[in-house]
């Protein structure tokens, strides 16, 4: 297919989204309709979109200018490698994201489900356009219709306060962070009066004012990604939309942020400089520290998740940081091994996290809790979605052979390399932080024992949980697709690497594809064999190998003979749920070991108390020293300026005099 046809076919996929979200308008409140009908379409767009981004990443750019927009101001849109292969994602998570809704908004969630098929599918749209947008009118408009559809979907359910706060908030931060970038647009175009990214592209700013727009984008497009300090309002946002929106805004929303710092860093800008990289560094290592600390500590099933996101955007903006160290010190094959480790972490977290959320949906659903201390043994009443969490969690906890591991272990591979940088003092900082990269993994992986073991496992802590049902059949087919996704992304490492390797030649002109071919189909090669190399297909074989000779010695020696029993509780034999693990005992040794990063309230009960309890709040320190503060400060000025508009006017003809004075007295010649 042609590129300006793939180009077209893009906006035909924009069209039929809006055309889907208008349809739900026209059935407001008809559930069977928007369920069956509507969501399902949406989710057959998302393939489509999938296999346009797939044909895109081969073939050359594209550019088209649409009879939109403002008379002067047209939208200019563009389809090239790094587009196509953010739109490839887009298509396959959304894809299976719209299947689950598809059985999940039976009644809808505070919100018409018309009305919720609208928001839904304006904001996938917005997305994509987002993605083809060429010039920065046309980017702000996409950016601002995805802020706006996504607050809506945020506070689908209205009614509650907390969940009106916390759409706030979304929306509060992603406009400090639009000013961001329409600051650092303003800094591209050089004076040109051009908003185009092709007359962006042909700028060529000094180490000065590329260092400013830099700094704006990263703190533009930061908050939307969630990297700290910025991440405040995921912890928030998360746990008040419906568990479909979650998932679509961990899997994609926040890969937005991080395709923008891509396209500012390595298409618009000319030049990478090394303390860009050493930032990125630092703030991507702090981020997934705190946010992997929280995630172990929560009691919260979807704020632990939004936590988790916190913890894999921070592992993502380390790669990115690595790339631009490399680049900037002329490493372009050690750029494009981080490099490739960032788009396969973006493709697998996109995938397992969607998945985790929609579990938590269906859970919901089921049980009407999130409290982790409510529940357990649903593996016995709900399989479909415990096999879906488990898929998930074990990707997200690094284990082979699933996709997490195979994207965390080209990221270590990526800090092996580091000792080869000409920055001593960096050589000797950035082993260090690969340590902590790998304790941030270790600490994921616990996370999701955790996640796993008390939603799943054990015996249920209610009686309520026997009544809770499994997956409905459209429900089970996002879960079957976004698992698929999960394996075959870590079956098929050199496949898929392969596949990446022409965006890291159009990003940092070079690529691994070379060191693959080499060594076939079958043997993951990053650099050289004699340094890594990892094998899926064997270590499947070796893993099925080691399950069927223990069926067999199991057959053989025991003769197929069963017995069941309770577990054995050290001799005491009343056993029950509440002797079982809690989430707070599971996160009690991260509480302690991390404090200093919390803020940690107890409620301690008193010795006389006829029915004790006890209560620990852990919050983030951020907010108190950082945003209360800013907080409190603008309230002042808003006070402040308050008492202009006294109602007189003959004051406000005063303040018009005293500006106009000032003016003149600055222009004078």
């Amino acid at each position: 297919m042609a590129p300006s046809s793939l180009l077209h076919g893009v906006l035909l996929v924009i069209a039929g989204w809006l055309a889907v979200a208008v349809l739900g308008i026209a059935s407001l409140r008809r559930t069977g309709i928007v369920a069956h009908m509507l969501f399902p379409a949406g989710a057959a767009i998302g393939l489509l979109l999938a296999a346009i981004g797939v044909g895109g990443i081969f073939q050359v750019p594209a550019e088209a200018i649409l009879p939109a927009g403002l008379p002067g101001l047209p939208f200019h849109v563009r389809i090239d490698a790094l587009s196509s292969y953010f739109l490839m994602v887009l298509g396959a998570i959304s894809a299976g994201i719209s299947a689950f809704s598809s059985g999940y908004f039976r009644k809808g969630e505070g919100t018409p489900p018309g009305l919720l098929c609208f928001e839904y599918h304006v904001c996938l749209a917005s997305m994509a356009f987002v993605l083809i947008a060429n010039d920065a009118y046309c980017f702000m408009v996409a950016w601002e219709a995805m802020t706006l559809s996504a607050t809506f979907l945020v506070m689908s359910n209205h009614r509650l306060p907390e969940i009106r706060r916390a759409g706030y908030l979304y929306f509060l931060i992603s406009h400090v962070g639009a000013l961001g970038l329409l600051l650092c647009f303003g800094l591209l175009q050089a004076g040109t009066g051009d908003y185009t990214f092709a007359n962006m592209r042909l700028q060529n700013l000094d180490a000065f004012w590329a260092s400013i727009a830099f700094v704006l984008a990263l703190f533009g497009f930061g908050t939307k990604a969630g990297i700290f300090p910025l991440h405040v309002w995921l912890p928030e946002a998360h746990p008040a939309a419906p568990s479909p929106v979650s998932a679509l805004m961990s899997g994609f929303v926040l890969k937005a942020g991080l395709y923008g710092v891509l396209r500012v860093v390595f298409d618009l800008l000319h030049l990478q400089i090394a303390w860009w990289g050493v930032v990125m560094l630092g703030l991507g290592l702090f981020s997934a520290l705190s946010g992997v600390v929280f995630s172990a500590v929560q009691t919260d099933m979807k704020r632990l998740l939004a936590w988790s996101s916190i913890d894999n955007i921070g592992l993502m903006f380390a790669s990115l940081g690595l790339t631009v160290l490399f680049k900037a010190y002329g490493m372009p094959a050690l750029a494009a091994l981080s490099l490739a480790a960032l788009l396969y972490q973006i493709a697998s977290h996109a995938a397992f996290k969607s998945l985790l959320f929609l579990s938590t949906g269906s859970v919901l659903h089921a049980t009407g809790e999130r409290n982790l201390g409510r529940l357990g043994g649903l593996i016995r009443y709900m399989p479909w979605t415990a096999l879906a969490a488990l898929v998930g969690a074990l990707s997200s906890a690094g284990l082979p052979p699933l996709s997490g591991f195979v994207s965390e272990w080209l990221l270590l591979q990526s800090f092996l390399f580091t000792p080869g940088l000409p920055d001593p003092f960096l050589n000797m900082i950035v082993p260090i932080v690969a340590a902590l990269i790998a304790l941030v993994a270790a600490l994921g992986g616990y996370t999701m024992v955790k996640f796993f073991g008390i939603v799943f496992l054990g015996q249920p802590r209610e009686a309520k949980l026997a009544r809770a049902h499994d997956a409905s059949p459209w429900e089970r087919v996002g879960f079957a697709w976004l698992a698929a996704l999960c394996v075959l992304l870590g079956l098929l490492p050199v496949q898929y690497a392969s596949l990446i390797d022409r965006v890291t030649n159009a990003l940092v002109g070079a690529g691994i594809g070379e060191s693959l071919a080499r060594h076939g189909a079958l043997l993951l090669v990053p650099t050289e064999a004699s340094r890594a190399s990892y094998m899926p297909a064997v270590f499947v074989l070796f893993f099925l190998g080691c399950c069927g000779l223990a069926w067999v010695l199991v057959r053989r020696f025991y003769h197929g003979r069963l017995r069941r029993s309770i577990p054995w509780a050290c001799g005491f034999p009343f056993a029950n749920a509440r002797m079982q693990d809690t989430a707070e005992g599971f996160g009690q040794p991260i509480r302690e070991i991390f404090a200093p990063l919390m803020q940690i309230e107890r409620q301690l009960p008193s010795p006389f108390d006829t029915q004790p309890t006890y209560h620990v709040t852990v919050s983030d320190r951020v907010w108190t020293l950082l945003y209360l503060p800013i907080e409190r400060i603008v309230k002042q000025v808003a006070a402040l300026a308050g008492r202009l508009q006294t109602g007189r006017i003959a004051i406000y003809l005063l303040y018009s005099f005293v500006v106009l004075v000032v003016l003149l007295m600055l222009v004078r010649p």
